[in-house]
């Protein structure tokens, strides 16, 4: 059986520098940033309790919550929006007095923080953003806490600037 070109190997003195121009690609063509993975972020992704959280104002922008050595648990830090933060606080809404009751502080939430975002931004979907909210836990609820704060963010990407328009 005879080879033609295209079934026979390189010859040896050409795979050397095959090598040698994969490597300097990657090195005059570094990858690409990681993509940041698509999260679902919910009312139990950051709580009350979560250290940071608290030192956050309306309209400030913030990191998802990772893991400190020097604080020894997770926290939140404040970033600004221009250095890809990951979330921002758009609204703060204040919770009636009485008992804790998990499920309907999260039903107030999720429908305040949702007519808040739909009128600043109108949608999901023509805006490309999403939100959620930070709730009180029963022990920060039975401390007084009666305050929900309403994080808007882009699923996929992060922040570049403030996305919070203002209202008119």
């Amino acid at each position: 059986m005879t080879r033609t070109a295209v079934d026979r190997p390189p010859h040896p003195r050409y795979r050397g520098w095959a090598l040698v121009a994969a490597v300097l690609a990657l090195a005059v063509f570094p990858a690409a940033e990681p993509r940041t993975t698509v999260r679902h972020k919910d009312d139990t992704f950051i709580t009350a309790q979560t250290t940071g959280i608290l030192n956050i104002e309306g309209g400030e922008c913030f990191t998802d919550p990772t893991y400190s050595r020097r604080a020894g648990e997770v926290v939140v830090l404040y970033r600004p929006c221009e250095e890809r933060a990951e979330n921002q606080s758009y609204a703060f809404l204040h919770a009636a007095d009485g008992p804790w009751d998990r499920s309907a502080l999260a039903a107030f939430a999720w429908t305040g923080c949702g007519d808040d975002f739909a009128r600043r931004w109108t949608s999901r979907a023509t805006s490309g953003l999403a939100y959620y909210p930070v709730l009180p836990t029963a022990e920060t609820w039975a401390d007084g806490d009666r305050d929900v704060m309403c994080v808007v963010y882009r699923p996929g990407g992060q922040l570049t600037r403030s996305l919070v328009p203002l209202l008119r």
